[in-house]
């Protein structure tokens, strides 16, 4: 199925204009994603493994969910979707948190990924093998202590996705949870 994006100016606005991912990432038009984190109660954030047939980093460790967000969905609707799709986990609105944007390019071969990017987390205690794995996207989840996934972060992104906005957030977010 294709799918379709609502494309936005340089500055994030709607522009009433709707192209197919394919046009999207070989023009480079902005256009919008989200990113999600499912963090549990002993502090550990769940990543998943991003597929072998991935276009963009096969076989790395990544979010816990996200993507993109399609012509007329809010953020909101988005990060549920993919939640579903990539997990098979039902959440709500209700069970997010909203915690930031940031814009971002990311150029891998043809394709040129323009970003206006919202991060959401979700604090859920979940048993990760009870989901339902979409196995084009994910071949496998697992916990990850704060510590290890920081450490991660700082040397480099040692085995996990180049998504800078994202794991900075993460980052944020933890040193919120430390601080409140």
């Amino acid at each position: 199925m294709e799918e379709f994006f609502d494309v936005l100016s340089d500055k994030g606005e709607y522009i009433d204009r709707v192209e197919t991912r394919e046009i999207c990432h070989k023009d480079g038009l902005w256009h919008k994603a989200v990113a999600g984190f499912i963090i549990n109660d002993k502090k550990q954030v769940l990543l998943q493994k991003r597929s072998e047939k991935k276009k963009l980093w096969p076989n790395m460790w990544d979010i816990t969910f996200g993507g993109h967000v399609l012509a007329g969905e809010f953020g909101f609707e988005a990060i549920t979707r993919e939640c579903k799709e990539e997990l098979g986990l039902d959440i709500d609105k209700k069970d997010l948190t909203f915690i930031g944007s940031s814009i971002s390019t990311n150029i891998k071969g043809d394709i040129i990924n323009r970003h206006f990017n919202e991060y959401y987390i979700a604090n859920k205690n979940i048993d990760e093998k009870l989901l339902k794995l979409q196995p084009d996207e994910v071949s496998e989840v697992k916990w990850i202590d704060k510590e290890e996934i920081i450490k991660r972060i700082e040397k480099n992104y040692d085995g996990i996705t180049d998504k800078e906005g994202c794991w900075k957030y993460l980052i944020k977010y933890y040193e919120w949870l430390d601080n409140k």
